[in-house]
């Protein structure tokens, strides 16, 4: 079985990110993604320092390219399991492979779930959309509506009424809407529409026309905004005995500053730990990861020969 420094699972942003910092140090390493990014749907990346529009897939190329420079090893596969321990190493195994890891990094990223509105999953990263960061820009000064589902969508509200002037919010599900915020809407001069949606009229290419709701009343709109609930892909870390963590946006794997998990020799990058990060957090916390395992691999060899003198 071939043994690495560092596999790391996930070949996005954080991935990369951590692939690079070790690869760099000269440590044996080893990538292990499925290629299905949380951002697939995405046709632009935005807040990519020197690289504003970027098609999120070609910004993963030269990600991987730039790894492979620096001898890091990628493998396109599902992970069946991982076991072991800090003490004994770790092992990784697929349907056809088997390999052993002193350090294990997870960025396997996170998934969007949805309210289930029909025609919603349809307008998914084009016109229906979740962050003001990555695509308010685009929809600056269009019809948006926003849809009440969280205790997020008034903060998407406040958000989005400084890109638009033409802002409604749609209260989907009301029991969610406070007081306080149904006031802070108001002092926002945001229209509240009582009644759920029913469906989004959407073209073949995920453009939202019109919602339809549940009093009978239609309304145009250009984008729509809504709070996805995001669940952290950490089956492998739950296999491990970990826990995960939970916030009003949804699920995660709770780290320390330079990524450690609870589980000795286990970190965590990215959206698995972190629901909110853009690309650019997310790669800067697979770096800060990938730099202290490569310092703690360095301590460990000097304590050893420290210890045979």
């Amino acid at each position: 079985m071939e043994n690495f420094d560092a596999i790391i699972i996930g070949g996005g942003s954080a991935g990369l990110a951590a692939s690079i910092a070790l690869g760099r140090s000269r440590r044996k390493v080893l990538v292990v993604d499925e290629g299905n990014p949380r951002n697939a749907v995405s046709a632009h990346a935005h807040n990519v320092l020197g690289h504003e529009g970027i098609s999120p897939q070609d910004l993963i190329a030269l990600g991987r390219a730039e790894a492979v420079s620096y001898g890091v090893e990628f493998v396109s596969a599902h992970i069946q399991s991982v076991r072991g321990s800090l003490e004994e190493g770790f092992e990784i195994s697929t349907n056809s492979s088997q390999w052993t890891a002193r350090r294990i990094v997870l960025a396997t990223g996170a998934r969007d779930v949805l309210p289930e509105i029909p025609g919603l999953q349809q307008a998914w990263g084009v016109s229906a959309l979740h962050c003001p960061y990555c695509h308010g820009w685009e929809v600056r000064d269009q019809q948006i509506a926003i849809l009440g589902v969280s205790e997020m969508s008034t903060h998407q509200a406040l958000l989005f009424s400084h890109l638009s002037d033409k802002v409604t919010f749609i209260n989907h599900a009301p029991q969610k809407l406070s007081a306080e915020n149904r006031a802070l809407l108001s002092a926002l001069e945001i229209e509240v529409l009582d009644s759920p949606v029913t469906t989004l009229e959407v073209s073949d290419s995920g453009q939202v026309r019109s919602l339809s709701l549940e009093d009978g009343s239609t309304l145009d709109v250009q984008a729509v905004v809504v709070a996805s609930q995001v669940t952290a892909n950490a089956s492998l870390y739950l296999e491990l005995g970990g826990e995960l963590d939970e916030n009003p946006m949804g699920t995660f794997i709770s780290v320390e500053q330079m990524g450690a998990t609870k589980i000795p020799g286990v970190y965590a990058a990215g959206n698995i730990a972190n629901v909110g990060a853009m690309i650019g957090a997310s790669a800067a916390a697979g770096t800060m990861a990938g730099a202290f395992i490569n310092a703690e691999l360095a301590m460990e060899t000097v304590k050893k020969k420290m210890e045979q003198n």
